[in-house]
């Protein structure tokens, strides 16, 4: 049906006529994008002509007025309609009975309303203090009634938006700073607010508003179509959910996928992610421009007068060959040949990240035109310039955007378009994969001075997670195409070998300091194999915690930096030719050794609550600690049942388990008996912790069986049923026989939950099988535990039994 159709079956002007046409418009799909948005806004007008022509009978000086989205033509399904009742005074009673004629048919039809009614002394004054309205009759379109007071209004405006522009464009700044930290950038998050996210429809609008002052304009290349494709999205969001919002909740994406005819629901988040990006590059480069602006109006009349009567000359101050800096910002200098210099944009780039200085769109785009592509392999100076830009610090994060912004990052690496935008559906991760590299890249910069290769150390953070733009394991398709990039880029075959090992084991320190048994000889020994090198070693170490600092605040504490530092000063010694194959155990700190005297000596359980902090990060402003949660010491006398028991009773009292550590415990010479030590982490999911006196009474009751866990928790369960959310990935259960000859190592990978531990635990003892060390971790919603089993004879389990209790444990948390 075409849009001349829709609005003849609404040219009654009644309200039934107008419902009906804008449904037809909305569902049969005939359209869709731009020419929707245009179109159910030319229903709307012809439908609020007809009302403000039947109620302002006789009425002059008056007019209807489409302010903000309404007024720039871009309806979505479920907009509110922005509207101004604009009248000259001279009759106030007409004007007010005009307005219910107006406002109440669209109340009627369930249509959300943002309406005024003022003169335009009135709406002048008002945008005066109140930035928003400003903001929106910078957009005003005239509808019906008196031309000529919207057109004066319209005139009147625009005039003060750019008289008042160097005192409100610094508030309004000022305000959209405040929103980008309320809300979150937009090109980042998993569920984004398409329209107050940073990059999102209200800084596009902004920019817009910026343009109208006069003071300065946005880049204009792609920035279109960026705020096309938001307001598509946000017109599908609408369709699919019935509802006006602007957040793009996980459990819609598909949908709104499926309605924009895209891929997945990954494919639409990416699309939303290069759009916002485009806008924020653009909203960056913008308030630059406007801060130069008045910087350079703020000069006395008297300065510029000593400077020689006229605009002074910016100076340019030298930085690197064919590179200067102009007024804050890096330029090209006169003499610079793009052409010619293929080099130039990282020398530019590494030269502006040093300095702390933006690089200028002008010099950017430059290069992006004219620069030649580099040879293969890179030369020398290539090289070094890239390692310099990843060097600097946070400065690099600016200036590889610009970069990339006019497409020069995949000139130089091509296997980042994969990379580009792509989104990572893990609560741990903050950033994009892109944005992750070069989180993981500044990091790493911090770690230079304690690694013998600092060059390796930042290109590996740069390319350790290149591979998730592949199918499978991203570490293994990562070793592949770090080779053929490190080979491009110019280095030898020894430092490809050295930056692939670290792409592919990039995970391996973490994921075994906190899923394995560093007491175990085979533990250490496969990480000394995987590694190869003391060299390699201590370049590993140094990715590890800038890879997992750069992932987010649930990837990294004092805590698991001192597991993965224990476990590589084990490796450096095997490394080094020591022997494993009598290992001492650690031994037992004074308080753990007295906690397992007093449960020998009382034949019961004893614990013990002690609150962790972890010292405050560098960038920390407040200076106070990081709550760790709180330690739990557990020390039992030895006998079946204890995981299950101790994980029911923190359940039992809603304490989460953020790690867990359970090992049997060698006691003083003289001391008879066996305990089983438990250190753990947890947190309170709401309110205060229990008292350690009633969890010590509900664990003795827990383990002579008068308590009846399982129970408690399925009465608490049916009590308060768990909202319904995104659907989890089903757990995951798997054997790892190479990882210990003392013990079969068990791994369950599953959806975090309250009670979860308590399952796996009464799962295993289910099945007859004793937990010689447990070893559990929390990341963001998920647990990955491992726990090393043996038979009742102390020996592991035979592959058939073992692959049959890990079959049984799958069944058991699937069910």
């Amino acid at each position: 049906m075409s849009g001349t159709d829709v609005r003849k079956d609404a040219e009654d002007s009644g309200p039934s006529g107008y419902a009906a046409a804008r449904l037809r418009l909305l569902t049969e799909g005939a359209q869709s994008g731009p020419p929707r948005r245009t179109a159910l806004a030319n229903l709307t007008d012809d439908w609020l002509t007809g009302l403000f022509a039947a109620g302002a009978e006789g009425l002059r000086g008056a007019s209807l007025v489409a302010v903000g989205g309404y007024g720039r033509g871009e309806l979505s399904p479920r907009s509110d309609l922005d509207l101004l009742l604009l009248h000259d005074g001279s009759d106030p009673g007409a004007v007010a009975a005009l307005a219910d004629r107006i406002w109440y048919p669209v109340w009627d039809l369930g249509l959300a309303l943002d309406h005024s009614v003022r003169t335009p002394v009135e709406a002048r004054k008002t945008a005066g203090e109140d930035l928003k309205v400003q903001l929106g009759l910078l957009d005003a379109r005239h509808i019906a009634g008196d031309l000529g007071l919207t057109a004066g209004l319209r005139t009147a405006v625009l005039a003060d938006w750019r008289n008042q522009a160097p005192k409100r464009l610094p508030e309004l700044q000022e305000l959209s700073a405040e929103r980008a930290e309320r809300q979150g950038e937009l090109q980042y998050l998993l569920e984004p607010d398409l329209k107050e996210a940073r990059g999102g429809l209200r800084d596009a609008t902004i920019l817009r508003a910026v343009a109208a002052s006069w003071l300065a304009d946005a880049p204009r290349e792609g920035l279109d179509d960026a705020r096309r494709r938001l307001l598509d999205v946000r017109d599908a969001l609408h369709l699919t959910t019935g509802r006006a919002t602007d957040r793009l909740a996980l459990q819609e994406q598909d949908q709104v996928a499926a309605e924009l005819g895209l891929l997945d629901a990954d494919t639409l988040l990416r699309q939303v992610y290069e759009a916002a990006r485009v806008i924020s590059y653009a909203s960056d480069v913008t308030w630059r421009e406007v801060g130069r602006v008045l910087r350079s109006r703020a000069v006395r009349p008297r300065l510029r007068a000593m400077l020689g009567g006229g605009k002074p000359t910016a100076e340019r101050s030298p930085l690197a060959e064919g590179v200067v800096e102009q007024d804050g910002e890096v330029v090209l200098a006169r003499a610079a040949r793009p052409e010619r210099d293929p080099v130039l944009p990282l020398r530019a780039a590494a030269a502006a990240a040093q300095a702390g200085l933006p690089l200028s769109l002008h010099a950017v785009r430059r290069m992006a035109a004219a620069v030649r592509p580099l040879p293969t392999p890179w030369p020398a100076e290539a090289r070094e310039q890239l390692v310099t830009l990843l060097g600097s610090g946070r400065p690099t994060v600016e200036v590889w955007e610009a970069l990339e912004a006019e497409g020069l990052i995949t000139r130089f690496l091509p296997d980042w378009e994969r990379v580009r935008c792509r989104p990572q559906r893990n609560a741990v991760h903050i950033w994009t994969v892109d944005r992750h590299l070069i989180e993981t890249a500044v990091r790493a910069s911090e770690f230079t001075r304690r690694v013998h290769r600092p060059d390796l150390l930042l290109v590996a953070a740069l390319l350790h997670d290149i591979g998730k733009g592949w199918p499978g394991d991203h570490s293994v398709a990562g070793e592949i195409i770090v080779k053929d990039v490190a080979a491009r880029i110019g280095f030898d075959r020894d430092d490809v070998a050295v930056l692939s090992t670290l792409v592919r084991h990039h995970l391996l320190l973490v994921e075994t300091a906190t899923r394995r048994d560093l007491e175990d000889p085979a533990t250490v020994r496969s990480v000394a194999e995987a590694v190869g090198s003391q060299g390699t070693l201590e370049l590993l170490h140094a990715l590890t915690e800038a890879d997992a600092l750069a992932t987010g605040p649930a990837a990294w504490s004092s805590w698991r930096g001192s597991l993965v530092a224990d476990l590589v000063k084990r490796v450096a010694a095997v490394l080094a030719g020591d022997d494993l194959d009598e290992p001492e155990a650690a031994a037992p700190t004074a308080e753990q050794e007295r906690l397992s005297i007093e449960a020998i000596a009382t034949g019961s359980p004893v614990l013990a609550l002690r609150a962790q902090t972890e010292p405050p990060a560098e960038d920390q402003p407040s200076g106070d600690p990081e709550p760790l949660g709180v330690e739990l010491l557990i020390a039992v006398p030895d006998q079946p049942g204890v995981l299950p028991a101790v994980a029911g009773v923190l359940a039992m009292h809603r304490l989460t388990v953020r790690t867990a550590e359970l090992r049997a415990l060698d006691l003083p010479d003289g001391v008879e008996g066996s305990v089983l030590l438990l250190d753990w982490r947890v947190a309170a999911e709401y309110g205060s912790l229990p008292q350690a006196a009633r969890l010590r009474a509900d664990l003795v009751r827990a383990l002579d069986g008068s308590l009846d866990i399982a129970g408690r928790l399925a009465e608490r369960d049916a009590a308060y049923p768990r909202r319904r959310g995104v659907v989890a990935p089903p757990a995951r259960v798997s054997v790892h026989p190479a990882a210990s000859r003392l013990a079969t190592v068990i791994e369950v990978r599953a959806q975090d939950a309250p009670g979860l531990l308590f399952r796996i635990g009464r799962a295993l003892e289910d099945a007859s099988v004793r937990v010689r060390s447990a070893h559990v971790s929390t990341l963001g919603a998920n647990a990955v535990d491992a726990f090393y089993v043996t038979g009742p004879e102390g020996a592991p389990l035979p592959s058939e039994e073992a692959a049959s209790v890990a079959r049984k444990l799958e069944e058991t948390l699937r069910g």
